[in-house]
């Protein structure tokens, strides 16, 4: 949070799209590290930003300190931090923290919850079967290939709304039953795997296109509804 809405210095990573990286991103991970190195020594990190250590340990965390870099640097507050727990490769539970604006999104091992101001409450997806009654968002176009654009176009032209910007906040969104769906491309483990448990538990489904795990990321699919989900996938996989 000291910088957040600051004139922070951003870093390159390197390759061709501009992708970013601040002081904020490193220091919330060496924190979130150091504390898992604590309290859990034996188990694996992988993290975003210093990479893997233990990763096939039969407990592992998965840390996305700061997803949604770009909307920081923005001073937007729809980032948040992720951080996951798998059982031997398996999503076990998961949180998203938003310090700006005091809220958390997490799982518990049947449900699923939001805390704000002290209050803790469970949410839940909402129904919505058919694709034309459908909120739909994305963080931004250029997560796609030509190919899989003209794919996620054509959902699109089939929903009632779509909208960009969000990334981790979309998810949480769905599950707590302001979004129907949340479709993207080209994620890594650490920007889904925190937030699958997160939206099973609230009643919803998330698959790759291919209907595969998500969690190791790649082209995502979230939905509250089964039947739209179902529905969406038929699109998608066209």
């Amino acid at each position: 949070m000291p910088h957040f809405r600051t004139n922070l210095s951003v870093d390159h990573k390197g390759g061709g799209e501009f992708d970013p990286v601040t002081v904020a991103d490193r220091d919330a991970e060496a924190a979130i590290r150091e504390i898992l190195s604590n309290t859990h020594p034996g188990h694996g990190i992988v993290g975003e930003e210093f990479g893997e250590t233990e990763p096939d340990a039969e407990f592992c965390w998965i840390i996305d300190p700061i997803d949604g870099t770009r909307g920081f640097i923005m001073g937007q507050p729809l980032w948040g931090t992720l951080i996951g727990l798998t059982v031997d490769g398996a999503p076990m539970l998961g949180m998203m923290n938003q310090p700006y604006t005091g809220e958390r999104f997490w799982s518990g091992e049947t449900e699923s919850f939001f805390t704000r101001g002290g209050d803790t409450r469970t949410i839940r997806v909402r129904p919505c079967p058919t694709l034309d009654k459908a909120i739909l968002a994305s963080t931004a176009p250029e997560l796609f290939d030509t190919a899989d654009f003209e794919r996620f176009d054509a959902l699109t032209r089939a929903v009632r709304m779509r909208r960009f910007g969000g990334d981790c906040y979309n998810y949480c969104l769905l599950a707590m039953g302001q979004i129907d769906l949340v479709v993207e491309s080209g994620l890594k483990s650490f920007d889904i795997m925190p937030l699958v448990p997160i939206i099973e538990r609230a009643g919803g489904v998330v698959t790759t296109w291919e209907g595969g795990d998500p969690s190791r990321g790649g082209r995502i699919v979230a939905a509250g509804d089964r039947t739209l989900h179902a529905a969406a996938m038929k699109i998608l996989r066209t």
